[in-house]
This record gives C-alpha cells, structure tokens and sequence, in this order.
C-alpha cells in the first residue's frame, strides 16, 4: 500500500456508502453479502468482513437475525435547544420548544438522594460522599425518546429548602436559574462542553439505539458567584438530533 492510500477495507466501505448515501441502495434493501463483495471488488473474506463492520458501526445498516445485514432508514436531524436567553414564563428554552402542540414532548422524571462519586464532587466542589440530590430525566417526542439527563445539585444548598426536589414544589419544572433565586441563591454562569462518544448500554436501550451508535454528551454546570450550584450530563442520539445553540449578543 503506498502511502496515502486507503486500506481496502475503508475503500469498499467509501463505495458502499455513497451507495447508500445516493439512495443506490435504498432503506430496507439487503446489503450485498460478503461473497458479493468479495467478487464486486476483487478483494478477501476479510476484507468484505471489515467493510461491512465499518457500516454497521457507523449505524448505516442493521443485522436482522438469520436474514442478513439491510440498510437503515436515515432520520432527518432534528434540532434540540440550547439557549442563553431566559424567557419571561421562567421555563427553559428546551420545555417551550417540546411544550409545542407540533412537538407532542413530555418528559419524565426520578429524584433520590445520593452520594457525590469522586468526579461528581469534583465537578460541583464538593467532597466526594457529601449528599447530592440526583434526578434522572427521559425527554420524549411524540413518544420517542429523544434525550437523556442526569443533574446532581449539592444538599448543602438546596436541602431543606422549597426547592430541593426539581420537579415537585412550587417551583417544581421552572428551571435552575429559577428554583435557586427562589432560596437567594443568584446564578450568574453557565458552562456547557459538548463531546461525542459510542453510547453506553443502558443509554442506547432508552434511547433506542443500536451497539456502537454515537451520542452526543453536553456537560453543563451553572454557577452562582463561582460556586457550582448544578451540573448534569445531557446525553443526545447524534444521528437523530443536532445542537442548536442560540446565544445572546452583548
């Protein structure tokens, strides 16, 4: 192979792709079998083998059992919102947008009290064991989840107080920026880093996914005078949704 070529493998897969890319080979339609693609383009078992699983880890095809590898249907992306403008109703950006009849979202919620695990406690400033209040969020659109949540707030701020359960109260569903200015306690930043990653188990089964389907990971954390008051994990299936990010002007 000389240098700047492609190794086989990644070829036929390039080929194959844009196959399915340009609609050559349509949703629904069989892959071609590995002896196929061993005498299409000339190569080995192997090398068949290796371009059919550079497909399916890139989620364009599917195995079905004791029938073969067929191309998935490709969603059309969607939008999630994430914003810095805070709307005069006190709910985020995100629950306007799924609040629309045409969205059909709803979200469920689970909150418990837990222990701040080594990078948690790191995140919030905090000591690992102290007492943190962990909610789990399922967002769905027109039933189909559509994201995944994890925010961990410290008890030390919000225990005891009105707002300590996020989804219940008066101020239950309002927003952090909200529920803490509720108990004086003034969030003046916001920080989001966005990555991406192979989903784990438990995430593409909510989700559903398949093995090997990348998600994309926002971690959040807002600040009331450079303290961390909540940070969470927000995790999106990247090959249904895109990041929309509307961002004020100063």
């Amino acid at each position: 192979m000389t240098f700047g070529e492609q190794p086989a493998y990644l070829r036929v897969a390039g080929d194959l792709r844009q196959k399915i890319v340009d609609g050559s080979l349509p949703p629904h339609t069989r892959l071609p079998s590995q002896a196929r693609i061993r005498e299409e383009y000339g190569v080995s078992d192997t090398v068949a083998l290796e371009a059919r699983k550079v497909l399916m880890a890139e989620g364009l095809v599917e195995g079905r059992s004791g029938s073969g590898t067929y191309v998935r249907e490709r969603p059309v992306p969607r939008s999630v919102a994430r914003s810095g403008y805070r709307p005069d109703s006190g709910t985020t950006p995100f629950r306007q947008e799924q609040a629309d009849v045409s969205v059909r979202g709803t979200w469920e919620s689970h909150s418990r009290q837990a222990e701040a695990s080594v990078a948690i406690a790191e995140r919030l400033s905090v000591q690992p064991g102290d007492r943190v209040m962990c909610t789990s969020y399922v967002y769905r659109d027109g039933g189909e989840a559509m994201m995944l949540s994890t925010s961990w707030e410290p008890l030390a701020v919000t225990g005891r107080t009105p707002v300590m359960l996020p989804e219940e109260g008066p101020l239950g569903g309002m927003g952090v920026v909200e529920r803490m200015a509720a108990i004086d306690v003034i969030v003046d930043n916001v920080t989001e880093e966005v990555g991406a990653r192979p989903g784990l188990a438990e995430e593409l089964l909510a989700l559903g996914g398949v093995p090997g389907h990348v998600v994309v990971v926002i971690q959040r954390t807002f600040f009331a005078s450079g303290r961390p008051v909540e940070t969470a994990d927000i995790v999106v299936p990247a090959d249904r949704y895109r990041i929309a990010y509307h961002l004020p002007v100063k």
